[in-house]
């Protein structure tokens, strides 16, 4: 029997892409999942998706950056499941690529609350719940293979998602005594909507019409994304991918092993730079000293 038969995962931006992905996936291994997301009318298509294929479903209309919405998220959790055993922070954001310098405030601000502090609020909201009932269970951060190096003319996702998978490290190792597994998962290009997350963008940072201005004025880098997404990962895949890693105890899940040499190229470069510290006259003292603040 699998190890997730009969507890509970609750998925943000559960409605479509990965995150209805990792739902199906974790419903077939006899999960009973809990959707939430803040487009209404896609979350109950994927309701009675999961419904249809005898998964035990609760669908929650809520907005990530609304830590009470998380909440009330977390009350129908678990009055209508009991406990709740797994968190998939899921949802997030993409923005239209531009400068630093031409670079839309309110872009930064929308990408940062989603992409960040939703996880944050999920996390702060979920796994007191998780501890409560003391059977241990995962928490699942999905990042990018951005949050693995730069990407150009993409700052603020790139920032977010390189906290992400920083708060995952650190997570893991403060999760491990109860038992708790931590996994980022760091996907490259897979079909999804995301280069579309605009049509979700709530008013305070906005909303669709200014973003849509901004689409306009990026029209050809808008062309070449959706090009490469339409060629990305089949998304079904994902899912699957995440039952096999969190099975296998992995803390890292990749679904392009090809962007392995892009990420070892920025290792290389990182510990080349120890290497020119660790032959500095200047830092020579602080060369053998105990390293504090981490675990390995």
């Amino acid at each position: 029997m699998s190890n997730f038969a009969g507890k509970t995962v609750v998925v943000s931006g559960g409605a479509e892409g990965i995150g209805l992905s990792i739902a199906q996936a974790m419903g077939r291994q006899g999960m009973s999942v809990v959707l939430g997301d803040i487009d209404a009318a896609q979350l109950e298509l994927a309701r009675q998706q999961l419904e249809a294929q005898g998964i035990d479903v609760l669908a929650c209309v809520m907005d990530v950056t609304r830590v009470e919405q998380w909440a009330e998220v977390a009350e129908q959790a678990v009055a209508r499941f009991g406990k709740v055993h797994m968190l998939v922070n899921n949802a997030g954001v993409g923005a239209i690529g531009e400068s630093i310098e031409r670079s839309n405030i309110e872009d930064w601000r929308w990408v940062v609350d989603v992409n960040l502090m939703g996880i944050v609020y999920g996390t702060q909201t979920m796994i007191p719940l998780i501890k409560q009932h003391g059977e241990g269970g995962w928490l699942v951060n999905v990042a990018s293979m951005a949050g693995m190096g730069g990407v150009p003319f993409a700052g603020a996702y790139t920032a977010t998602k390189v906290a992400v998978v920083g708060m995952s490290e650190s997570w893991h190792a403060e999760l491990q005594p109860h038992n708790i597994q931590v996994s980022v998962l760091c996907p490259a290009f897979v079909k999804t909507r995301i280069n579309l997350s605009s049509r979700n963008r709530q008013a305070e940072y906005g909303g669709e019409n200014d973003d849509a201005a901004d689409s306009a004025k990026g029209s050809a880098m808008a062309a070449h994304m959706q090009k490469v997404i339409d060629n990305g990962l089949a998304v079904e895949i994902v899912g699957e991918r995440v039952v096999e890693a969190l099975v296998a105890n992995e803390l890292y899940i990749f679904t392009h092993p090809n962007y392995r040499s892009v990420v070892q190229k920025r290792f290389q470069a990182i510990d080349a730079a120890f290497e020119r510290a660790a032959a500095s006259p200047l830092l020579a003292g602080v060369l053998n000293e105990d390293v504090v603040g981490f675990t390995d």
